[in-house]
């Protein structure tokens, strides 16, 4: 029997699916982050720990790697060479690697016309019209990303050294914060020399959650986060019928925070990212022999 993976990779986990060449998925399995830009050496590290993982779950033999062909869209793709050394390094019979944004763009909406945005622990946005696709974004955490689980975490993070040193109002969630660090500054910002953007984004459920309670510095993030993210899809330029898919860890908690504009085209997605993946492989290398 002849099989394809799908690989989605992503700054906080990376999913793999052992699929059959028409795209049947018979084994699934996740491991750490695989953010390629970030941690490309990790990053391969995980992929092939999901896809050996996977055969496992498939009931095969892992060593089978070599003789399976696969896609991958992985966060930081879509910047600078990491989408060739990653190519290069990897075990497959045959490697695609694509955006996180590309599958998760054929996962959502399928092949017609349409929009997704992907705010989790970053964020990246993609449209297609007439068979044309754009995207949007995933320039990554130090200088994009507005929106994300990572920037939303970081934001906190500032804005409990602001109150800490009496340039902001405190409140209930910065002091929160505060107590996490031992009420040490010096602890806080220790935590940030080394920490990823899956390490920031961690904070971000925390915020939402803060937000809905009145909590004024956690409303404050999240109505920036949630400007970004409309700028964003403004940007798209979508049609008025076209359908638009929020995906990632975040976009449940975005939803309801959308203008009415955005919520009245909001569609849930045909599949999600890995789903995407799988079609993509079954489709580019499912006839192969």
């Amino acid at each position: 029997m002849r099989f394809v993976l799908g690989i989605d990779g992503g700054g906080t986990s990376c999913r793999a699916a052992l699929a059959t060449a028409d795209g049947t998925v018979v084994g699934r399995a996740k491991s750490g982050a695989a953010n390629i830009r970030t941690d490309l050496t990790g990053a391969r590290t995980h992929i092939v720990e999901a896809a050996r993982l996977a055969f496992t779950d498939a009931g095969q033999d892992p060593d089978l790697i070599s003789q399976v062909p696969a896609v991958l869209g992985l966060a930081g793709a879509n910047v600078g060479t990491y989408r060739q050394q990653l190519e290069a390094i990897l075990p497959f019979k045959r490697s695609r690697v694509e955006t996180d944004a590309e599958i998760a763009l054929e996962g959502a909406i399928g092949s017609g016309d349409g929009g997704m945005a992907i705010v989790g622990t970053g964020t990246a946005y993609m449209a297609r019209r007439d068979g044309k696709t754009r995207a949007i974004g995933g320039w990554g955490f130090q200088v994009g990303d507005q929106g994300s689980g990572a920037r939303i975490g970081r934001d906190l993070l500032e804005e409990t050294l602001l109150a800490h040193d009496g340039i902001r109002e405190a409140s209930p969630l910065t002091r929160e914060i505060m107590a996490v660090f031992r009420d040490s500054p010096e602890d806080l910002v220790e935590f940030t020399t080394n920490a990823k953007p899956g390490d920031f984004g961690g904070f971000a459920p925390k915020v939402f959650e803060h937000a809905a309670r009145g909590d004024a510095v956690a409303q404050s993030i999240i109505d920036k986060a949630v400007r970004d993210v409309e700028a964003a899809l403004g940007a798209l330029a979508l049609g008025p019928g076209d359908p638009l898919c929020l995906l990632g860890g975040l976009a449940a908690l975005y939803a309801p925070r959308l203008s009415p504009q955005y919520r009245a085209q909001l569609r849930p997605p045909l599949d999600d990212a890995l789903g995407g993946a799988v079609r993509m492989a079954a489709r580019v290398f499912g006839a192969e022999p």
